[in-house]
Formats: C-alpha cells, structure tokens, sequence
C-alpha cells in the first residue's frame, strides 16, 4: 500500500490552490506532476554546467554519464538492453522517425494494420508513410459497446503481406489495456514487426518488451512523474539494420544513429530520477527492476481502489455515460471517459475546472477512436484520469460535482 500523504508531499504541484482549495490534478492522462527529486535532477544539470558529447572534459564527461545513466534507467524500466534505448523530443517525433526509416523497406502491395482505439500519434505517421509508398492500410477495430480491442481484430487483418502492426498498450482516451503478446507472436509469423504505443500504460503497469514480444515500443516521460521527452525501444538488430535519417557525422551505430541532433540532457538526468523516484515505491531491492515490479504492484493496488470508487459512484448516477470497460481490474487503467446527459463535454469540463478538478474534454488526439462511438462531431467526452498521487477525498469531488450537474 502506499502512504499517500508521504506520497503528495514529495510533488510541490500537488499544493497548488485556486479559489481558496488545493487543485485535483486528473488530467495525467495528458501529462503527470513532477517530484522535487526530479525537478532537482534538472536544476542540477543546469547548475552544474553540460556541454555537448564527446568533448573528453569534465562537463561534456558529465553529459555522457548522464546520457548513459539515462539509457540504463530506462532499460530497467522497460526491461531492455541500454543500447536498445533511443531518446528523442516526443514519442511522436520519434515515431514519425522510425515510420521514415521502415518505410524505406515497404513495397507496392505491401499492408500495414493500425487500429481505430489509439492516439493519433501512433495512427497518422504510419499511415502517410504507407500512402507515400503505396502500401495498404488495414484498420482493426474496438469493440465499441466494451471499449475492449480483442486481439483477434488484428489477428485476422494479417496475412504475408503485412509488414507492421500498430499498437498501444493502453488507450489514452478510454483506458483500455491490450493484450500484446499474441499480437506480436501471430504478427511475427507471418513476418511483421510489431510498434507498441506504451505511452499511456507507462504511469500505469509495468512494462517488459520481452514479454510483450514487441519490436519497438514508445513512452513519453512526462506521463510517467518525468520531463517532456520521448523514448523508443528498439530490438538491436532492427536499430542496426534500418537506415536512419541523420547528418553524417552522427554516429553510425545505435543507439546513437537515431538520435538528431543535440538530446536535452537536463530531460535524460530528470527521466533517470523518476525512474528511481518509480522504484522507490516498491522499496529497497536486489535490482532497480525488482523494485519497479513491487512499485507497480503498488500503484495497481492504489489506482484499483480509486477506480473502484469512482466506478460505484457515477454507477449512481443515472445521467453519467461510461464509455470502456465498465470495472476496475486487468483490462484497464484509471482512466475513464464519459459523458454527461443534457450538457456538452466542454460545457461539463468547465463544471468540473470551477470547482478546482483539472479533466479534459474532446477527442484528446484518440480521432479514430472517438467517430468510432459516434461522439466525435458532438465534442468528444470528459476525461478523467486517476494516477498514484490522486486521492479518494478527490474521486468524492469529482462524485459530488457531478451529482450536482
């Protein structure tokens, strides 16, 4: 379990007040709060003074291991190798990146599968990159009654001639989880490679790419207590033997190839402290692994009981609409999506912001996903995103607040 008021004490954010009350922040789903220890782990890198890699003196030493800190945290986090750990200014600069490079090796007649239930960001590169090389688009779709994307959607979209699949781990707008394992084993069969969208999931579960089976993999660290970066994973064989677009005198090998330009080294030593502030919630350990594993497990017990909360409130409430799965457990996030009979979604956010509740209203970049339940073009729906530091003192005002409208 764990201590929620030791917790919130540590994210300087969480005391913010407006209108004479402490602000609720569930817009994680947008982006999360930041611990002091990783607003520190900034400043420092600042303070102290960086320069560029590769210099041989003391502040371009210091970006090295910083950066090499950096590929380590995120390789125990991820459950990879550090030369398998690209950094990049956001997942979805580096999946347009990464659609350019395997683009290059798609033929006419060649397909793709990419699903209605993700973020957009994992949908449009892949897409233009297939328009570009006249290759065919295959859509898988969600359940829209369930908010559940059954693995057999895309199973029975492959065949030889598909070449990647497109993915997330969780939806961002209805908190969805996937079940990847047998997408990437049936995909890899028929000799695709399989691109996991993780950037939801990450606050959320933890993730192990060996066991997801899959060939890349996303995450933003700004959703998971970190700065505004982006990391990919890659297997070292497809790093190695894709052609990356880069100037010529970048490194030839990954990681390196991927990385454009000059990589903010304030934001890799901040991703390093909040993969430590993570394991720090499931206690000392052998590993920085084995203690992400017991954090999560942590954290699923926190945010399950939130859900649970929630879920049995607005259960009570005969004008609130849930769209996604309809209880807590293994398939899905805290994170919900709903609509409010008689008001419009931006109309119902606005209800909430007054009463210090930080949601979202739209489509939140989940396009497809939002026409596929018939709301898009009536504004989407509410948001509502519960992560670790959240209370149930918080899911009672967001309850109250909407029992009143």
């Amino acid at each position: 379990m764990l201590p929620i008021e030791e917790v919130r004490s540590r994210f300087p954010a969480l005391h913010r007040r407006e209108n004479g009350r402490e602000v609720a922040y569930l817009d994680g789903p947008g982006g999360t709060q930041m611990p002091q220890i990783v607003i520190d782990a900034m400043a420092s890198v600042l303070e102290d003074g960086i320069s560029n890699l590769g210099g041989g003196y003391g502040a371009s030493i210091a970006a090295d291991e910083v950066t090499a800190s950096g590929r380590k945290a995120m390789a125990d986090f991820l459950n990879a190798d550090p030369g398998e750990i690209v950094f990049g200014q956001n997942m979805t600069s580096l999946t347009f990146a990464l659609s350019r490079a395997l683009a290059g090796t798609w033929n006419p007649g060649d397909a793709i599968v990419v699903t209605s239930l993700d973020h957009d960001a994992n949908y449009t590169p892949w897409v233009r990159a297939a328009e570009e090389h006249g290759v065919e688009v295959r859509l898988a779709k969600f359940d829209s009654t369930t908010g559940v994307l059954d693995p057999e959607a895309i199973i029975d979209l492959l065949d030889d001639r598909v070449r990647l699949v497109a993915v997330c781990l969780a939806s961002n707008a209805l908190g969805t989880l996937v079940d990847i394992p047998p997408i990437s084993a049936a995909a890899h069969e028929r000799g695709a490679v399989v691109f996991v969208d993780a950037v939801h999931a990450g606050p959320h579960v933890s993730i192990d790419v060996e066991t997801l089976g899959c060939d890349f993999l996303a995450v933003s660290a700004y959703k998971f207590f970190g700065p505004h970066i982006g990391i990919l994973y890659g297997r070292l064989e497809h790093l190695a033997e894709l052609d990356a677009y880069k100037v010529r005198p970048a490194p030839s090998d990954p990681p390196g190839k991927w990385e454009t330009g000059t990589q903010s080294f304030e934001s890799i030593a901040a991703v390093t402290a909040a993969v430590d502030y993570i394991a720090g919630l499931g206690g000392s350990g052998d590993t920085r692994r084995a203690s992400l594993l017991r954090a999560h497990e942590n954290i699923s017990v926190h945010e399950t009981s939130l859900s649970r909360q929630f879920l049995a409130g607005i259960g009570q409430l005969s004008k609130v609409r849930l769209s996604g799965v309809p209880e807590a457990g293994d398939r899905r996030v805290s994170t919900f999506a709903i609509g409010v009979d008689g008001y419009h979604p931006g109309d119902a956010a606005q209800r909430l912001l007054a009463n210090g509740l930080y949601v979202w209203s739209g489509h939140y970049y989940a396009v497809k996903a939002m026409a596929e339940l018939g709301v898009l073009d009536e504004g989407g729906l509410v948001r509502i995103g519960f992560v670790h530091y959240n209370t149930s003192q918080e899911v009672d005002r967001v309850l109250d607040t909407l029992a009143a409208l």
